[in-house]
């Protein structure tokens, strides 16, 4: 099992992937925990001076004008994190309550938030015992942090609340961490706030969506070059020297991709043949240029979610000086803003390929090709259903494009009054990535198909060598091809399956060599 390091200058983005979705053990540096001591004298310093100091020795939000007396200040913590534990709805999915506790951990481990080495200690113990707490959907603004999902998290470190063990049963908090002989943590000054005050749910679901999305990129090029090939498309238009005057990064990136699947085809540039057109449709002359600025999209993305990695987000924070400050730093609008952009690129590309899906199963524009791609048109439906999943998915997409971070709605009494809503673009973003995933399979199966009716008894037209790869490692994947109407369902599941996978990717690759 892979060891994640974490020291005092953040993590990188294949760290959250491993420990979110690989089960990777964490480790605090001892360059880490030096730093979080250190913080923590600081913390306890102005703890023992009579002036009140947020987070430490008041209340918070717009409770901060009350001075708490030493006496109150652990049950000022208990209290903070048992009142924020206040989710509702269905649970959070176990990666990205993972990511989200391998974050805060991220956090704890700068040596800007002042807890003690202990508290960290035990949140990497959490995670190397695969404890995962019950978070809930909803609860978090994206502002003074992902509040209520995090306050679970921490919850649990205080032995409070319910967690998943490894075996996957919710059992109390407290017989989990006993049964895996961890304490639990009676919380000192500023803990409980450090341990809710950040924008890690947020930021998790970002960096497993970018690694998704540059999955569904290069899938979505795949099947674009398919669709051209089996409608007889040409493969001028991916000329390197026609994007190199236009010179977006991702649009050259795509139409590379796209050349490399097509190189050796027998059916490109038979378009002008028995109806000759002068140029193809848009969905797929303009194939590069839309993936393109969704690649564009996402390596922006990228960056700013490089940045975050790198940050120390809470409030008040200890600075390498010894200052605490209170900041402003636990806004998500940096992440949310593109959140919200990576669910508008998705739902275009998966516009898109439903186009050329529409094409490829259309007798008046398919160029040849039968109805719907059925075997006995009239008896059989062939692709025509499918093509109505893959709508209705387009149109959900189209619905989770709509911003989130453009709503704001101001919580404690006013004092929080303009938040993210980073969380909520996030948990849409998860959703459309995964309809992502299943529209791009629908044009899978129907180019493989129309692929396969084109060279079935032709001795003229053959399909690219890696596109025979590809109609192979689809076919031995469980998608049916050729023939009478069968139950479509599971071969649509079994597309899908394939593609989020990334066997796509690889069946291509194996003969076209790495795509971007």
């Amino acid at each position: 099992m892979q060891n994640v390091l974490i020291g005092a200058h953040g993590a990188a983005a294949q760290d959250v992937l491993a420990v979110a979705r690989g089960n990777a053990r964490v480790e605090l540096s001892a360059e880490a925990l030096a730093g979080i001591a250190a913080s923590r004298g600081v913390i306890e310093a102005l703890a023992a001076k009579p002036e009140p100091v947020y987070g430490v020795s008041t209340g918070f939000g717009a409770l901060a004008v009350r001075h708490i007396s030493p006496e109150l200040r652990a049950q000022l913590q208990r209290s903070l994190v048992r009142s924020h534990a206040a989710g509702m709805g269905p649970r959070v999915e176990r990666e990205v309550v993972r990511a989200l506790m391998f974050l805060r951990l991220k956090t704890l481990a700068s040596g800007r938030t002042g807890v003690r080495p202990v508290v960290a200690e035990t949140m990497a113990a959490l995670l190397n015992a695969q404890i995962t707490p019950v978070v809930h959907e909803y609860g978090s603004l994206g502002c003074s942090g992902d509040l209520a999902p995090l306050a679970h998290c921490a919850q649990v470190l205080m032995g409070e609340g319910e967690a998943e063990g490894p075996d996957g049963v919710v059992r109390p908090a407290g017989e989990l961490l006993a049964a895996h002989g961890i304490e639990p943590i009676e919380l000192r000054e500023k803990e409980g706030l450090a341990l809710i005050n950040g924008t890690d749910g947020m930021l998790g679901m970002l960096v497993m969506a970018i690694a998704d999305l540059e999955r569904l990129f290069t899938a979505a090029d795949i099947t674009a070059a398919l669709s051209l090939e089996a409608l007889l498309g040409t493969g001028k238009v991916l000329a390197p020297e026609l994007h190199a005057i236009r010179p977006h990064p991702g649009q050259a990136a795509s139409a590379e991709n796209m050349r490399k699947v097509l190189e050796g085809s027998g059916l490109t540039g038979h378009h002008q043949d028995d109806a000759p057109r002068v140029q193809d449709a848009y969905s797929i002359r303009c194939a590069p240029q839309v993936a393109g600025a969704g690649r564009d999209t996402l390596a922006h993305a990228r960056l700013v979610a490089d940045r975050e990695l790198i940050s120390a987000v809470d409030n008040p924070v200890v600075l390498p000086d010894g200052r605490v400050e209170s900041n402003g730093n636990f806004h998500g609008a940096p992440v949310a803003y593109v959140l919200d952009f990576l669910a508008i690129a998705a739902a275009d590309l998966g516009s898109i390929a439903e186009r050329r899906t529409d094409r490829l199963l259309d007798k008046s524009r398919s160029h040849g090709l039968p109805a719907f791609l059925a075997d006995d048109p009239g008896v059989d439906s062939g692709l025509m259903i499918a093509q109505y999943t893959q709508a209705a998915l387009v149109s959900e997409n189209k619905r989770l494009a709509v911003p989130a971070s453009v709503d704001s709605i101001p919580s404690s009494a006013m004092q929080e009054d303009h938040v993210s809503m980073g969380w909520s673009a996030a948990r849409k973003l998860r959703h459309a990535v995964d309809n992502l995933a299943r529209i791009i399979a629908v044009e899978l199966v129907a180019a493989t198909r129309a692929i396969e009716i084109r060279v079935q008894g032709s001795e003229v037209l053959q399909a690219a060598p890696a596109t025979e790869a590809i109609v192979k490692a689809v076919r031995e994947a469980g998608v049916a091809g050729v023939g009478p109407d069968r139950f479509l369902a599971p071969d649509l599941a079994a597309a899908y399956e394939f593609v989020r996978a990334g066997g796509l990717g690889a069946a291509a690759e194996s003969v076209t060599g790495p795509l971007a």
